[in-house]
């Protein structure tokens, strides 16, 4: 019940984080603001996410888990409602950023006591399920909260997703042990983990990991309608299979990741890079191109636990504030990816061409992670000796 309450606010982040993508329209209209700059939420909420994980995993640092992760989801509820009253578009951003200030923060404090609450052989499973609320905002939260803002207005969205937050909030306060086991730390020994080239390292292969999905994602609904010649109906489908190979990508990643952690996610960025060289091929077919963003789904997802459970376990004397950092890397990457889709947009590049800057950044992201994998296995060489 405690890794369900952890899903339900997860849920209701992931909501909030992603339904804007299909309310820009409307919040555009509504406040008088050009599409790019309603486009600028989206941004704006990610850099909060960068900005605010390692600021927000400070001031928690020594709190008790429990309380920390229920100020985190009262102050989800509260960036909510700002969004929902907010009067122009500066209160609009304002309210996202407040939002986002607590995302980081929760998964990344959220997936160490999910990893604390199983057998250490069933980590990535519990962090997987974690996740589980985040691929579901993608596959219900965000299609029926775009729906919602549609018919109701996109204020009416922010006030249900309010209402997810407080579910989650009373989910945390019934579900979660009175007493988590926690280790005190510092400042000094909270940062002094950012040393270890190792954990430096994990960080960047999320957020080149993340990049690659953006890089493409953000621009899936042009390449369907322009590309594959699909009908807006039809995309919207075609999303919901995307959020359904996200879900069953994350509980994969997290089985694979307990039994063999760095060969899985060699095994699934090597997989990445294929699928999305294939989807340059297939976007051009309805069928092919549906099957192929559901693979992608699943691998894109399939990554998460794997680098969420390596990055607390290269990073053991402060897991809280790696695991924390980890989420802004993702969000990092969510914002660099779009941005480097729509310079090779800018360039000259085609739609068509986009899935190769996922394959490039993929390809880094892998050349990282074989390197660190190396840096591991010959560290385990040279203690062998002396054991």
């Amino acid at each position: 019940m405690p890794l369900f309450a952890l899903a339900v606010a997860a849920f209701g982040i992931g909501t909030t984080e992603f339904v804007i993508m299909g309310l820009l329209p409307d919040v555009a209209r509504d406040l008088g603001v050009t599409i790019p700059a309603a486009g600028m939420l989206v941004t704006g909420y990610a850099l909060g996410v960068t900005i605010g994980a390692p600021i927000v995993a400070i001031a928690t640092a020594n709190m008790p888990r429990r309380t920390a992760l229920l100020s985190l989801i009262g102050l989800f509820i509260i960036g909510n409602v700002l969004c929902a009253l907010s009067p122009n578009y500066a209160v609009l951003m304002l309210a996202r950023v407040v939002t986002a200030f607590c995302h980081g923060a929760f998964f990344g404090i959220g997936s160490v006591v999910a990893a604390g609450l199983v057998p250490p052989n069933r980590r990535a499973q519990a962090i997987a399920l974690m996740f589980a609320g985040l691929t579901l905002a993608n596959v219900l939260g965000v299609p029926f909260g775009t729906a919602l803002g549609q018919q109701l207005g996109w204020r009416s969205t922010f006030w249900a997703v309010t209402v997810i937050g407080v579910l989650a909030a009373i989910a945390l306060a019934l579900w979660l042990p009175k007493k988590i086991e926690m280790q005190k730390t510092s400042l000094l020994q909270e940062f002094a983990v950012l040393k270890d080239r190792q954990v430096v390292m994990v960080l960047a292969i999320s957020a080149l990991a993340s990049a690659s999905l953006f890089s493409v994602f953000t621009y899936i609904t042009p390449i369907l309608e322009d590309v594959t010649g699909l009908t807006p109906h039809a995309v919207t489908l075609v999303l919901l299979v995307f959020g359904l190979g996200l879900t069953v990508g994350s509980a994969l990643g997290g089985k694979l990741a307990d039994w063999r952690l760095l060969p899985s996610l060699i095994g699934f960025l090597l997989a990445l890079a294929l699928v999305l060289t294939v989807f340059t091929l297939t976007m051009r077919t309805p069928l092919p191109a549906v099957v192929t963003i559901f693979v992608w789904g699943v691998l894109a997802f399939a990554i998460v636990p794997p680098l969420q459970v390596l990055v607390v376990e290269r990073a053991s004397a402060a897991p809280n504030l790696a695991s924390t950092l980890n989420q802004g890397a993702f969000n990092l990457g969510n914002a660099g990816g779009a941005w480097f889709g729509g310079m090779a947009i800018g360039a000259g590049f085609q739609l068509t061409s986009l899935p190769y800057v996922g394959v490039v950044l993929v390809a880094l992201a892998l050349g990282l992670t074989l390197w660190s994998a190396s840096i591991e296995r010959n560290s385990g060489l040279a203690m062998t000796p002396s054991e």
